[in-house]
């Protein structure tokens, strides 16, 4: 079982200490950090001499003219502009693996409910770029909408080497070993159980402390995660926003001959030398970060009498869609929690969905697949397509009967990516060892209890008031 460890944990990687971590707290808020006091200009973003020779250079993560409510920048102060490196050229050897745009030439679409097992950790060589491999998605980066799910197995640390995302936003979940994660707003420790979000355009590289490294990612075209609204729960509860941490300015100064930027354009991957870091902001101001998220501090709403909640009671991010509630992708949960429900099958039940749903594990079980469903893996059930609880599952669930007491479901942490946009599948995903071709047969064992005659059953309201 693959756990959180804990985020103070001390060490150093690649000469980047991260044992004296701090954060900013908050989401959506706008900051200001400074790794030299009065770094930051007073008064002005862009004065004709920026303290300390530093060049002001902003980015923009939404269209200058964006309402204000949702417009997202900011200004990074640095010792030398981004904009110093030689022409792009595309990567050689190409990466293969990616996507940025669906269509018939690269992914094909199956109604078939589909899962994977884990995929062992490559033996050669491999960082998060080498390792990062499109499972599905839909859409195109080129005309910003859509999105793309990707998967990463890893054994070695980024080195001399940052890694730019012009296509989307990356919401990576860790699943086995702790990233360390270099940004130009500073530096993330993100744990198994917790999750970090990169916004499009942020250059970053990722260290591996613990060594073979494995999680899922969510890329984004077009939009940007934000907090879901509460609606008749008020004003608390889910995610809340104090939790989220963005890094504070940390940089280094240093000359590096042959340090190169991977960019992730198109879905191509394309590199350009320079001769510096491009950690190198001593200070930034604005809304526009990376932050990271510890899934443990999710309040859960539950159902306190009858039925089952529907799985979006469990959202901790969105990023929605002009259409009012649908989703281009929900980040959804299944922590650990009490289920109390009386006269109620419990886990979740049998549905077919106008949305997509793509599953993964980090550690634990999930409480409607007994079998099959590992840490590491993940399943995908497509727009109406039905599936619920394993025969297993359902078996033991019936068994307890209406008698069953509450109790808690412990020690797992399951997550759903969901969108209401229909995902085409990569031919490796379906070529995958990691496929299960039996996976169908988890439900196969169901039989059919219907009887014509009259039964014993009893009534909900006649099992509260005592009356069988």
């Amino acid at each position: 079982m693959e756990k959180k460890q804990s985020s103070s944990a001390v060490g150093k990687m690649n000469g980047v200490d991260f044992s004296d971590l701090a954060y900013e707290s908050g989401f959506g808020n706008s900051f200001s950090s400074e790794a030299i006091d009065g770094a930051l200009p007073p008064g002005q973003n862009n004065p004709l001499v920026c303290p300390y020779g530093l060049y002001a250079e902003q980015l923009s993560g939404t269209s200058f003219t964006c309402p204000r409510k949702l417009n997202q920048r900011s200004w990074l102060y640095r010792i030398k502009p981004s904009v110093t490196h030689e022409p792009f050229k595309p990567r050689v050897p190409s990466h293969g693996r990616l996507v940025g745009e669906f269509d018939k030439s690269n992914s094909s679409t199956t109604p078939t409910q589909l899962r994977w097992r884990p995929l062992d950790i490559p033996d050669s060589p491999t960082d998060f770029v080498d390792g990062l491999y499109t499972i599905c998605g839909t859409g195109s980066s080129f005309l910003r909408h859509g999105y793309a799910i990707h998967m990463y197995t890893a054994n070695k640390s980024m080195e001399n080497s940052a890694f730019c995302n012009a296509d989307g936003d990356f919401l990576v979940v860790p699943q086995k070993g702790r990233l360390w994660i270099t940004t130009e707003c500073g530096r993330l420790q993100v744990s198994p159980g917790e999750i970090a979000v990169l916004p499009q355009g942020f250059r970053f590289d990722v260290s591996l402390p613990d060594g073979p490294s494995r999680g899922y990612v969510a890329e984004i075209f077009g939009a940007h995660f934000q907090l879901p609204d509460l609606g008749p729960i008020g004003a608390n509860g889910l995610a809340a926003p104090r939790d989220f941490l963005t890094p504070k300015a940390w940089f280094e100064e240093k000359s590096c001959p042959g340090y190169t930027i991977v960019q992730k354009f198109g879905g191509e991957l394309f590199t350009a030398k320079q001769d510096f870091s491009p950690f190198n902001v001593v200070a930034w101001h604005g809304n526009y970060v990376p932050y990271k998220y510890d899934l443990s501090k999710f309040c859960p709403y539950n159902t306190v009498l009858v039925d089952h909640g529907d799985p979006s009671i469990n959202t901790v991010l969105t990023a929605p869609t002009d259409k009012p509630g649908v989703a281009l992708l929900d980040f959804v949960i299944f922590p650990p929690r009490w289920l109390v429900a009386e006269h109620t099958f419990r886990p979740p039940y049998y549905h077919r969905n106008c949305m997509s749903e793509f599953m993964g594990l980090v550690y634990g079980g999930y409480e409607a697949k007994a079998d099959g469903f590992l840490p590491g893996g993940a399943s995908l059930h497509s727009c109406m397509t039905p599936h619920g609880p394993d025969t297993k599952t359902f078996e033991a669930t019936i068994a307890r009967g209406n008698e069953a007491a509450p109790y808690k479901i412990t020690d797992t942490m399951a997550f759903m990516f969901e969108s209401c946009l229909i995902p085409r599948i990569c031919p490796w995903a379906l070529e995958s060892p990691a496929i299960d071709p039996d996976y169908y047969q988890c439900w196969t064992g169901l039989r059919s209890h219907f009887s014509s005659e009259v039964t014993d059953n009893v009534s909900f309201e006649e099992s509260r008031n005592g009356q069988h």
